[in-house]
């Protein structure tokens, strides 16, 4: 049986050649990014906001400002609406309630629930789930301390497992990845809870995964082409891990799709944040990182001192 080659094996790529036009493409998303997410903000789940949030099935696309007259006149705070998944289903966020035992929040969310179903035959109750205020605090700092922390132990592995170029492109083509998945929410308004936050380390993970692999083939040719131009190397390197990486990508988006259009919309934000992180990992570990190593002074071969040539190679020769 003939094996299934999604990238043909003489595949000679040059890849370095659209580094400049990449890094500019690279800067301009970002700041897109970063400016889309100040402009818009993300929409917070209660994991983060803290509160009450009740999600609601209509029977057709309701008036929003009818269902917020609704709930706002049971005297429970101000009700926060978004549609979720699609146009009948809608997310009702509500202040944390005074004395917010198990048995006030369900006396709130029945209230709510008899509320709509009256109002709006054929409204049904999906799920509920309440964060305190102090509680969400602390997931914040915890979720910015986990991805914070996980950006500098792979930028510090890299550096010592290799050199502090490779260290440097790592945390860049991270960050990178990091900025697009946040502008991506800010600009869809997909909930961004904790769940989110998992998806983003998870991307982390990946997109690490994926680079180590590309660095780790670089690390190799340096030794066995030490006379080789850098920019050779790199285009040598992507390409022979090229249908390693496309082959990842495929069977990973295969199943994230099915989870995209089986998994429910409460999987959709966690999936679609998935999704775009297999796409700009991908790109960033060919286009951003490993082209950012010529930019940065790596070399095969450090220049020899005159008066000692021959002693000149810092890379000793592959072994086995």
């Amino acid at each position: 049986m003939k094996l299934l080659k999604l990238v043909p094996d003489d595949t000679n790529i040059d890849f370095v050649r659209l580094r400049k036009m990449a890094f500019a493409l690279t800067l301009l998303l970002s700041l897109l990014c970063v400016g889309l997410t100040f402009a818009r903000g993300l929409n917070f789940g209660v994991d983060f906001e803290g509160g009450l949030m009740i999600e609601e099935k209509f029977a057709a696309a309701p008036d929003l400002d009818h269902v917020r007259k609704v709930v706002d006149s049971l005297g429970v705070g101000d009700a926060s609406l978004q549609q979720f998944g699609d146009p009948r289903t809608i997310t009702v966020r509500l202040p944390v309630q005074q004395g917010a035992d198990e048995g006030a929040t369900n006396a709130v969310v029945k209230k709510v629930e008899a509320a709509l179903a009256q109002n709006f035959p054929g409204a049904t109750f999906s799920r509920y789930s309440t964060v305190s205020g102090k509680v969400s605090g602390e997931l914040i700092r915890n979720g910015v301390l986990a991805v914070v922390l996980a950006i500098l132990g792979i930028g510090l592995f890299a550096i010592f497992r290799f050199e502090w170029q490779f260290g440097v492109s790592t945390v860049v083509a991270i960050v990178h990845d990091l900025l697009m998945t946040l502008g991506f929410f800010a600009l869809t308004q997909f909930e961004f809870d904790l769940n989110i936050v998992a998806a983003v380390l998870t991307i982390i993970g990946y997109s690490i995964n994926d680079k180590i692999v590309i660095d780790d083939r670089i690390r190799e040719n340096m030794r066995r082409y030490r006379k080789m131009d850098m920019r050779e190397i790199i285009n040598l390197s992507v390409n022979e891990t090229l249908p390693r990486t496309v082959m990842t990508s495929v069977t990973i988006l295969l199943a994230l799709f099915a989870l995209l259009f089986l998994g429910g919309h409460v999987l959709r934000g966690f999936t679609a944040a998935m999704i775009l992180g297999i796409v700009v990992g991908t790109y960033s570990s060919i286009y951003v990182s490993s082209s950012l190593l010529i930019t940065l002074g790596l070399r095969a071969e450090p220049p020899a001192p005159a008066a000692n040539a021959d002693r000149a190679e810092r890379i000793g020769p592959r072994e086995g």
